[in-house]
C-alpha cells in the first residue's frame, strides 16, 4: 500500500511532498555538482547555478523543519488527546461493567421475591367473587391493593372467630367452676347422709327390739 493512502492528514501529507522536494532538489543538486569536470576550475555562471539550488535546497529544509516542529506538536497533541480519550472510554467501561452487575443483581432479588414463598398465599382467604360479592366497594381495586384487602378481612375474620374462642373458654371455665361446685355439693350431701344413717343405726336396733 502507499503511503499515499495511509497517510490522511493534511499537515502530515504536506511534510511528506516537501520532502520529497527537498529530496529531489539534493539528487538534483548533487547531479549538478557532479557535472562539473574535478580538473577545471567552476565558472561564475557555474557558481551561481549551484548557490541557486542551495538556496533552493536550504529554502525546502527550513519548510520541512517547520513542518516537522508542526507534527511533532500535533502528535503531542494527539497523543494526550488520544490518552484522554481512552481513559474516557475506560471510565464509561467501568460504568458499563457496574451497571451489568446492577443488573444481574436486581434480577436475582426480583427472581428470588417472585419465587419467595410468602405466608399470604398459605392463608384461606375467600375467592375473590365472593368478596366483591361482600364488598362491592372494593371492585376498582388493582390486584395487589385487593389482596391486601382480602388479608384484613381474613384478619378481621379471625380476630372475631378468637373473641368468639375466648368467650367460649371462658363459659367453659364457668360451666366446669358449677361442675366442681355440683359435685362438692353431692359428696358433701353423701358425708351428711351416711353420718345420718349412721347415727340412725342405734334406734333401728331399739326399735327392732321393741318390735
Amino acid at each position: 500500500m502507499n503511503i499515499d493512502d495511509i497517510v490522511m492528514d493534511p499537515g502530515l501529507k504536506l511534510a511528506l511532498d516537501t520532502s520529497k522536494q527537498t529530496r529531489e532538489q539534493a539528487i538534483a543538486l548533487l547531479d549538478l555538482v557532479s557535472s562539473h569536470p574535478p580538473t577545471s576550475s567552476p565558472s561564475h555562471e557555474f557558481q551561481l547555478q549551484i548557490s541557486k539550488q542551495q538556496k533552493l535546497l536550504l529554502t525546502y529544509l527550513a519548510q520541512l523543519r517547520g513542518l516537522h516542529r508542526n507534527a511533532q506538536v500535533g502528535a503531542r497533541e494527539t497523543k494526550a488527546s488520544t490518552a484522554e480519550a481512552r481513559q474516557e472510554v475506560d471510565r464509561l467501561h467501568l460504568q458499563l461493567q457496574n451497571l451489568y452487575y446492577e443488573q444481574r443483581h436486581l434480577q436475582g432479588e426480583i427472581a428470588a421475591c417472585e419465587s419467595y414463598d410468602h405466608k399470604y398465599q398459605q392463608l384461606p382467604l375467600i375467592p375473590v367473587e365472593q368478596f366483591l360479592a361482600e364488598h362491592p366497594e372494593r371492585a376498582g381495586l388493582d390486584e395487589s391493593a385487593l389482596t391486601i384487602a382480602r388479608i384484613e378481612h381474613e384478619h378481621k375474620g379471625r380476630l372475631a372467630l378468637e373473641e368468639q374462642r375466648q368467650r367460649l373458654l371462658k363459659k367453659k371455665e364457668g360451666l366446669i367452676q358449677a361442675n366442681k361446685k355440683r359435685k362438692d355439693d353431692l359428696a358433701n350431701l353423701d358425708k351428711d347422709l351416711e353420718k345420718f344413717i349412721d347415727a340412725a343405726k342405734p334406734i333401728q336396733k331399739t326399735f327392732e327390739q321393741v318390735v
